[in-house]
């Protein structure tokens, strides 16, 4: 009781009050005076091509509740992008379809300017071939290319391609790759089996035999496997202590035992060697 009597706590309230009273005065203020109409976006939503669109708002209505609706890119915008099409006259990534076919920009800025500018270029009876990297030596062959492939000023649409000419390029594509497909799987089972043959032709080992012989199925002590330099120098020092005490001389051991690496060396260098030849390409 004593705290609430104090000089503070009558402060306290006395500013919780003003807070409250500039609370009221806003909401009033909100909710009666507020008008925010013929409100008008500047963009490209649907149908306005960047023209103006005047909305009128309620009074309960923001400026942050009105929204355009998101369009997604149209593919038609960008045709050599979104399919991968090739410049008809270079072979270089199309950016669109322009004047009547779908061409890269180095290859319509050639044609506009040829034909705005009535260039006439130094006949040339060689036929060259257009590519990206010499599409610029030749003007002449490269006109007669743009011409060949059906360019024409008169079909001068950027950009954007017909939808039936889509629809054709991606069935066209489709097919291609659906082709593609087939040719690739059974190049790759032909291959796998010339593989499989030569294998075959060429190594004495195979994964029966090898079962077997990890096994121990043949012979009556357990195989000893030799697969890098520490396994090698073990069976090395192990085949030399049975050859001595064989009565075979220490030297002599080690010759044998290096004659025999060697000789299965050269076999399994000569069945590789076969192998690969067998392998096409």
């Amino acid at each position: 009781a004593d705290d609430l009597e104090s000089p503070l706590s009558e402060e306290f309230l006395q500013e919780m009050g003003n807070i409250q009273d500039i609370s009221q005065s806003l909401e009033e203020e909100s909710s009666g005076s507020f008008s925010f109409t013929d409100y008008q976006y500047l963009g490209s939503c649907p149908g306005s091509e960047g023209s103006v669109i005047t909305d009128t708002l309620s009074p309960a209505s923001s400026p942050s509740s009105v929204s355009c609706p998101v369009i997604p890119a149209s593919t038609d915008e960008s045709p050599g992008s979104a399919l991968n099409i090739e410049c008809r006259i270079c072979g270089d990534k199309a950016s669109g379809y322009h004047y009547g076919v779908h061409a890269c920009e180095g290859c319509k800025g050639f044609f506009r300017r040829t034909i705005r500018l009535k260039l006439a270029y130094d006949k040339c009876d060689r036929s060259c071939k257009i590519q990206k990297k010499n599409r610029n030596k030749c003007q002449y062959c490269r006109f007669h290319k743009c011409l060949s492939v059906g360019m024409s000023h008169n079909a001068i649409r950027f950009g954007r391609m017909p939808r039936s000419e889509k629809a054709k390029l991606k069935a066209e594509i489709l097919t291609c790759e659906h082709d593609l497909e087939d040719s690739e799987t059974a190049d790759l089972k032909s291959l796998a089996k010339r593989i499989h043959e030569a294998y075959l032709k060429n190594f004495n080992m195979n994964k029966v035999k090898a079962r077997v012989i990890l096994a121990g199925k043949t012979s009556n002590n357990p195989p000893f496997v030799i697969h890098d330099m520490e396994t090698l120098c073990m069976a090395e020092k192990t085949l030399v202590a049975k050859m001595v005490a064989n009565g075979i001389q220490n030297k002599e051991a080690e010759v044998r035992i290096f004659h025999c690496c060697q000789c299965m060396s050269v076999e399994t260098v000569t069945e590789l060697t076969e192998f690969a030849k067998a392998i096409p390409g």
